[in-house]
C-alpha cells in the first residue's frame, strides 16, 4: 500500500506534466512551491497538505494515462486500413499488360479481339503452314490464317503452288482484303515483292542502269520478265531487228534497261535493243581500232544471200563471199553455212573509207593441197566426178577443193573432138594421176589410161547388130550414143 501511496520518482515526473494539464493550481498549492523555491523547509503540519494532490492526482491520473493506451487500436486504425487501399493504389499496374497490346498485335506476333484488324495494303511477316494446288496459307500471327491465291504468288507461269513455295518458308505478303467477321485475309505475295524494290526500279531508271532480267513467259507481243516486278520487254525490243519466234528466250537471263515506268499502273516497260545497239557502238570503235588485214576474229552468221554471207564481228558487219566460204565448188552459201552460226574468219581486205571488211572462211579451215601428194600419188586410179567441161578436156573433183584437169586428148584412145562425146557433167569416172603441182594446185589425170571406159565405148560403136529380120538403121546401132552426139 505505501507502494501504491508513494509512486516511484519517474512516475512522479510522468505524472506532474499531467497534473499541471487537468488542475488549476491554487494559492494554497503556490505558497509550498513558493517557499521551496526560496529554500524554506515547509512546516511540519503543513506537510499533508501539501502531499495530497499529488496523491490524488495519481489516483486521479492513472485511468487517464491508460486512455491513450486504450485508445492506440483507434490510433492505429489508419495503419490497419493501408493494407486494404495498398490493392486500389496498384490497380493501374495490373492494367498496364492492357496499354501493351497494340504493341504485341504490331510486331505481327499475336493479334487479339482488341487490336484493330489490318488493312489493305499493309505489309506482313509470316509463314507459310499449308501449300494447296491453287493456293498457300500463311500464319502471319492474326486470328485466321491468310491466303494467298495461285495468281497472287509470283509472276513466274507455274502449275501448282508447289513449284513457288515450300512449306514453313518466311515470306512478306500484302494485304488485298480483310473478308468476314472473322477477318478472312487474302493476301499477295508478288506485290509485296513488287513494293518492296520499287524504290530501286525508279533509281534504275532515272539512272540507266542495266538490268539481269529472267524470262518467264512469251505472251502475245512479247516477253515476261521477273526483277521483282512484272517487267515486259515488247517483240520489238527483244533484238536490233525484229524477234519473230519469242519462245527460245523464255528461261533466259536478258539484259535490259527500263524505258517506261508508271508505279500508278504497275508497269515496267524493258528494253534488250537498247542495251545491244550501245554495246555494238562501242565494240564497233574498239574493233576499227584494233583490226588489220590477217587478223582471225571470231563472227556470227548474221545472213545468208547468194553471192556470200554477213558476219556480225560484234560491232561491225563484214562481207564473206561464197568463193571464199570453201575450197570445194559450192552453189549456195547455205551449203556450208546457216544464220547463227558461229565461226571463225580471217580478215582478207579493209576499207576504212568506206567501212566494209572482206572476210574468208576457207583460209582458216585446212588446206587439202598441203597433203595432195600424198593422198594421190603419181600412178594411182582414183575415182573422181565429172563437174565442168571445156573444149580442152573435162574437170574432175577428187576431193571438195581438188579439181583434176582430164585433157582432151586423155579422154579416149580415139580422136574425140568435144569432151561430151566421152562424159558428161555428174558422172563418176575413173582415171589416173598423172602428175601432182601442189605450189601450182593442178592435179593431170587421164581417162584413156584409166582402162575399162574406154573398151566399153568402143566395144559400143563396133558391137554387131542381133535383129533377125529386117534392115538396120545408124540409129538402132548407136542408139542413146548417137542422140548424145546429135545434141
Amino acid at each position: 500500500m505505501e507502494d501504491q501511496l508513494h509512486p516511484e520518482p519517474d512516475m512522479e515526473l510522468v505524472g506532474e506534466p499531467k497534473a499541471e494539464e487537468t488542475e488549476v493550481p491554487s494559492p494554497a498549492s503556490d505558497e509550498p512551491a513558493a517557499q521551496a523555491a526560496e529554500g524554506e523547509e515547509p512546516v511540519a503540519g503543513e506537510a499533508p497538505a501539501a502531499e495530497a494532490p499529488p496523491a490524488e492526482a495519481l489516483a486521479a491520473e492513472e485511468p487517464a494515462a491508460e486512455e491513450p493506451k486504450a485508445e492506440e487500436p483507434a490510433a492505429e486504425t489508419p495503419a490497419a486500413e493501408e493494407p486494404a487501399e495498398e490493392p486500389a493504389e496498384e490497380t493501374p499496374a495490373a492494367e498496364e499488360p492492357a496499354e501493351e497490346t497494340p504493341a504485341v498485335g504490331d510486331e505481327g506476333v499475336d493479334y487479339s479481339e482488341g487490336v484493330a484488324r489490318p488493312r489493305p495494303g499493309d505489309v506482313l511477316h509470316g509463314r507459310i503452314v499449308r501449300i494447296a494446288d491453287d493456293h498457300v496459307l500463311v500464319d502471319v500471327g492474326y486470328k485466321s490464317e491468310g491466303i494467298i491465291p495461285l495468281s497472287e504468288l509470283t509472276y513466274r507461269k507455274v502449275q501448282s503452288a508447289a513449284e513457288a513455295a515450300t512449306l514453313d518458308e518466311e515470306i512478306d505478303a500484302m494485304v488485298l482484303s480483310v473478308d468476314g467477321e472473322e477477318g478472312s485475309l487474302r493476301l499477295s505475295r508478288r506485290r509485296a515483292e513488287e513494293a518492296r524494290v520499287w524504290d530501286d526500279l525508279v533509281a534504275a531508271f532515272e539512272n540507266g542502269s542495266v538490268l539481269e532480267a529472267p524470262v518467264v513467259e512469251a505472251v502475245k507481243g512479247g516477253l515476261v520478265s521477273d526483277i521483282g516486278a512484272r517487267g515486259f520487254i515488247p517483240a520489238s525490243q527483244v533484238e536490233r531487228g525484229y524477234a519473230q519466234d519469242l519462245s527460245p528466250y523464255v528461261g533466259q537471263t536478258l539484259r535490259v534497261k527500263i524505258i517506261e515506268l508508271d508505279r500508278g499502273k504497275h508497269r515496267v516497260i524493258l528494253s534488250r535493243k537498247v542495251v545491244l545497239e550501245e554495246e555494238r557502238k562501242q565494240n564497233r570503235e574498239r574493233i576499227w581500232e584494233t583490226i588489220v588485214e590477217g587478223q582471225v576474229l571470231h563472227g556470227t552468221v548474221k545472213s545468208l544471200t547468194d553471192f556470200g554471207a554477213f558476219i556480225d564481228l560484234g560491232g561491225v558487219d563484214g562481207l564473206l563471199h561464197v568463193s571464199e566460204m570453201s575450197w570445194g565448188r559450192i552453189q549456195h552459201p547455205s551449203e556450208v553455212l546457216h544464220e547463227g552460226q558461229e565461226i571463225d574468219v580471217k580478215v582478207l581486205r579493209l576499207d576504212r573509207e568506206r567501212g566494209r571488211i572482206s572476210l574468208g572462211y576457207k583460209q582458216v579451215l585446212d588446206n587439202p593441197w598441203d597433203s595432195v601428194e600424198q593422198r594421190y600419188p603419181v600412178g594411182a586410179i582414183v575415182r573422181g566426178k565429172v563437174v565442168r567441161l571445156a573444149t580442152f578436156g573435162a574437170f574432175v573433183e577428187l576431193e571438195p577443193g581438188i579439181d583434176g584437169l582430164v585433157h582432151i586428148s586423155q579422154l579416149a584412145d580415139h580422136h574425140v573432138t568435144r569432151p561430151g562425146e566421152v562424159v558428161s557433167v555428174g558422172e563418176d569416172v575413173e582415171v589416173k594421176v598423172l602428175r601432182v603441182d601442189p605450189i601450182e594446185r593442178r592435179v593431170s589425170l587421164s581417162l584413156r589410161e584409166a582402162g575399162g571406159y574406154q573398151s566399153q565405148k568402143r566395144d559400143a560403136y563396133t558391137e554387131e547388130p542381133t535383129h533377125d529380120t529386117g534392115t538396120a538403121t545408124i540409129g538402132d546401132i548407136l542408139g542413146d550414143d548417137f542422140k548424145g552426139l546429135l545434141d
